[in-house]
Formats: structure tokens, C-alpha cells, sequence
């Protein structure tokens, strides 16, 4: 099948932003791509239609290049879940929890087939495939029984462009440096190279992008400059980032969790201009806030630990205490209640596991093996919401819920609705609802209410390609590609 890979000689160097725009831009072009991913590591999740869970990139690649996400598009995602252990997902589904060292000494051979399957069954999708590597393909501590970036473009013999991130500096020492730790074998399947995230007249670049044509003998097919405010989804906690605005006359405090997962929930906040975003890991930095959120979590109870013991419970309590808005999501959400209980170790590994948790909401939540995986749709405060749910936890709650959807009844609202927990993932990409909720603090403050500021993901998808497209010498990219069938 025609294709080809995108490596990094870094996490963080642009693999998913190039992958997706990529997809898009191939469409735009008349061909049928098809996004994939070997294995992901990242608590940043998506739910497929039928309910399978996925790389978050993934989908979001898939949705760029028209189609409907698959398991296939994404054999493995690993998701961190404390002491050095991983929920392994497996097509979609659930297998078990283990140690980096244990999956790694076990699950090779069970990787490489997963990978061959989905490369398999994902060429069903369309004719051209575009494979994100992850991290570095030169980690050498783990280089010989690597699954996801070299060994990869080898299984669906493609080309491999290699991406690297010029804004974090040292870009040559790690084009050369990647190039260099390559066996020649791997070398050779390099055949483009792409320089991300440039600053300033990408014409100051000339001379640079010569040296390294002619040092490493290997075609710059783009310098892609930095692009702000393009609203593409980041993949994993790499990419979360403040959004700290001069001025800005709300101040939302988000809880930094050191299991965090879909901290992508919080990034509409960025597009609100009045809207200052701090991401708060200790009790000095607390400040005082207009509203606080606190975002999902991987491990509840861990996480909960990491709040009693930096003093952000306190904090958080004392805030609620004083009429403060708060707002919990998924992970969030079970912080807020009374208490956690874990009857068959599934967040703690230790059965029968019982904590106090925040008190502020409640309600009372319990870990149970099944894992709850779905698309949701309901309606809060009377807008219609569409978003996603993934947790262990069942959460009881005596109150009033926060939304009502088809079949069940999701969370819980104060009833001056400034406190509030849901599992529903996504939900302030639901624009009414984030304006209603913000006009609410602005209402508060004394300030004027806003009108929704629209997220339109199809227009995302259209802005990077054509920002890929606009630096990309597609004539030498197209001939790599055609060389690939």
C-alpha cells in the first residue's frame, strides 16, 4: 500500500500535528488516506462510534481525513496509571494493567501481530496510509525490541520523514544525532526531513537548510512555522500549556494532576479572550481564582494523595466553602465526592481500597472492573450536549444531576449550579454551554456577557492543511510517496 511514516527525533516535535494535517491535505488532494498509529502511550483518549478506545490523535486524524475512527487505526494505547505500570488497550479493548518492564518483556510478540493486523485491516479504509511514530526512533535502552517506529515502517515498507522541533533549539545536533544512532538500513528508508515550529522569515533559513541537505544528504521537504492558536487538540500531557492572557478578566485555576488524562477538555478555554488559564500543581499558586476546574485522572486515587499531601485539597475545600464555582470532569468528578472505594483494585491494584476524598459534592464513588466506554449525548442547564465518557468508577450521588441523558442521569449540580461534576469528556467543546457557564462568572464580576466563540474542528483541519501545504515542496513529497506503492 502506498505510504508513509512521520517520525520525530523527539516527543513533542509536531508528529501529530504533521500526521493530521497531512491526512487532510491528501484528501484535499484526491487521494483516500488513512490514518495509523502503532502504539500510543497517553492518557488523552477518543471513543470510536462503537465504543472502543483509541489514540485521541487518531481520531482526530481520522476525522481530518473523512472517515470513522477505527480500533485499527490504533492497535495499541498504553495509559499511564502510577507506579510505573500501564493499562494496556488493545484494538479498542481493555486486557490488563502491567509494569513498562513486564509488557515489554511479554507483550512484544503480541505487539508485532496486533501491528500487522491493523496495518492490514486499516489499508481497507482508504489507498494511501499515514503512520505517526512516537517519541524517538533512536531510544537506544529500548531500540531492540521497539515496535513503533522503525520496526513499523519496516512491516508496511514505507518511507519514513523524519520531523524535528526547531523551537526547542539543538536542531541540528538532533537531525544529525538521529540520522547517526540509525542502523543503514533504517537510514535509507529516511527521505525527508521537516522542520517544525519556526519563528521568524522561514528566508533566515536558507543557509541552515543547506548545511543540513548537504551534510546528511537528505531533502528538507518544509520549515513549517509556528503556527499559534490553530486549535488542533494536543495528544498527551506534553502538550498541555497555560493560557495566560494580559488582562484577561477571568481567571480559571485548572488542577495539574500528576495522572491527568483528556487535559484537552480544558483547551476551548484558550480561544476566550477574556479567559486567563493557569494550570496549578501547588497550594502557593492557588491565587485566587473566579472558577476552578479539576480535569480527569487516570488514577483517582493516586491523584487524591497528590492533593491532600500538596495542600490543594485545603484549598480547593476552602474555595467551595467561600461560594467558589467549581466544576470536576470524569476523575474530577469522583475527587469531589465524599469518598472512593476500590473493591477489586481496579484504579489501586490494592482490593478493598477505601479513601475520604474532597467532601465538596455528595456523592460516593465505587471502582468497578467493567470500564464504561461510550459516546454521550444529553442536556444540561438546557443546552444539548454531545461528548464522551471513559472510567471505572460508578458514582452515587444524592443531589440533583448535572445532566440528563437517554438512558441514565449524569452527575451532579448544586442547585445555585456553582458546583458540579460530570463524567461527560468534551464538554466545554459544546459551545452554548461554555458561553452560558463563563456569562455566568462574568455575570458575577460585573462584566458584560459574550456571545458563544465557535470551535469549528472541519475549519481546524482545513487551516493546518493549507499551512502545510503553503510550506511544503508537495512536488518532491508526492514523488517520495509515489515511490512507495
Amino acid at each position: 500500500m502506498r505510504g508513509v511514516m512521520i517520525q520525530g527525533t523527539s516527543s513533542d516535535a509536531g508528529k501529530s500535528f504533521v500526521a493530521t494535517a497531512l491526512c487532510r491535505l491528501l484528501l484535499q488532494k484526491g487521494y483516500r488516506p488513512v490514518p495509523f498509529k502503532p502504539q500510543n502511550v497517553s492518557n488523552n483518549s477518543y471513543v470510536t462510534p462503537d465504543g472502543k478506545e483509541i489514540g485521541r490523535a487518531q481520531g482526530l486524524q481520522a476525522e481530518a481525513a473523512g472517515l470513522t475512527a477505527s480500533p485499527f487505526m490504533n492497535p495499541l494505547l498504553l495509559k499511564p496509571s502510577g507506579n510505573g505500570c500501564s493499562e494496556i488497550v488493545l484494538f479498542g479493548e481493555r486486557m490488563e494493567v502491567m509494569s513498562g518492564m513486564a509488557y515489554r518483556t511479554n507483550y512484544y510478540e503480541k505487539a508485532i501481530q496486533a501491528i500487522k493486523t491493523g496495518l492490514q485491516e486499516a489499508s481497507r479504509f482508504g489507498d494511501t496510509i499515514v503512520i505517526e511514530g512516537a517519541g524517538s526512533p533512536v531510544e537506544m535502552n529500548l531500540k531492540k525490541r521497539e515496535v513503533v517506529n522503525m520496526k513499523t515502517a519496516e512491516l508496511a515498507d514505507v518511507p519514513v520523514l523524519l520531523t524535528a522541533d526547531i523551537d526547542r533549539g539543538g536542531l541540528f545536533a538532533s537531525i544529525v544525532g538521529t540520522l547517526e544512532l540509525l542502523e543503514e538500513k533504517e537510514r535509507q528508508r529516511v527521505k525527508g526531513l521537516i522542520i517544525n515550529r519556526f519563528r521568524g522569515d522561514p528566508a533566515y533559513f536558507e543557509d541552515g537548510k543547506k548545511w543540513i541537505e548537504d551534510y546528511t544528504g537528505i531533502p528538507v521537504l518544509a520549515v513549517l512555522p509556528f503556527l499559534p492558536g490553530h486549535a488542533l487538540e494536543g495528544e498527551d500531557s506534553l502538550s498541555i500549556r497555560d493560557g495566560r492572557k494580559e488582562g484577561a478578566a477571568i481567571d480559571l485555576a485548572v488542577i495539574r494532576l500528576p495522572y491527568v488524562s483528556n487535559g484537552s477538555d480544558i483547551e476551548p478555554f484558550l480561544f476566550e479572550e477574556d479567559v486567563n488559564v493557569r494550570w496549578v500543581q501547588t497550594a502557593d499558586a492557588f491565587g485566587s481564582p473566579d472558577a476552578v476546574i479539576i480535569p480527569g485522572t487516570k488514577s483517582s486515587f493516586a491523584d487524591l494523595a497528590f492533593l491532600k499531601e500538596t495542600g490543594l485539597a485545603e484549598k480547593i475545600c476552602l474555595f467551595a466553602e467561600r461560594g467558589g464555582t467549581i466544576i470536576g470532569l470524569c476523575g474530577g468528578f469522583q475527587l469531589m465526592g465524599k469518598t472512593l472505594f476500590d473493591p477489586d483494585g481496579s484504579d489501586t491494584g490494592l482490593p478493598g481500597s477505601k479513601k475520604t476524598a474532597l467532601g465538596i459534592i455528595p456523592a460516593e464513588t465505587i471502582f468497578k472492573n467493567k470500564k464504561t466506554v461510550l459516546q454521550t449525548k444529553g442536556t444540561a442547564d438546557g443546552v444539548l450536549l454531545s461528548g464522551y465518557e471513559i472510567h471505572f468508577g460508578e458514582t452515587i450521588v444524592n443531589g440533583l444531576p448535572f445532566m440528563s441523558c437517554e438512558d441514565h442521569l449524569d452527575g451532579y449540580r448544586s442547585e445555585n449550579g456553582k458546583i458540579a461534576g460530570t463524567y461527560l469528556h468534551h464538554l466545554f467543546y459544546n459551545d452554548l454551554f461554555r458561553a452560558k457557564w463563563l456569562n455566568k462568572i462574568r455575570c458575577l464580576k460585573g462584566l458584560a456577557e459574550r456571545p458563544p466563540v465557535k470551535i469549528n474542528r472541519e475549519q481546524t483541519y482545513d487551516v493546518i492543511a493549507a499551512h502545510l501545504e503553503k510550506h511544503l515542496d508537495w512536488g518532491l513529497f508526492q514523488s517520495v510517496l509515489e515511490e512507495s506503492r
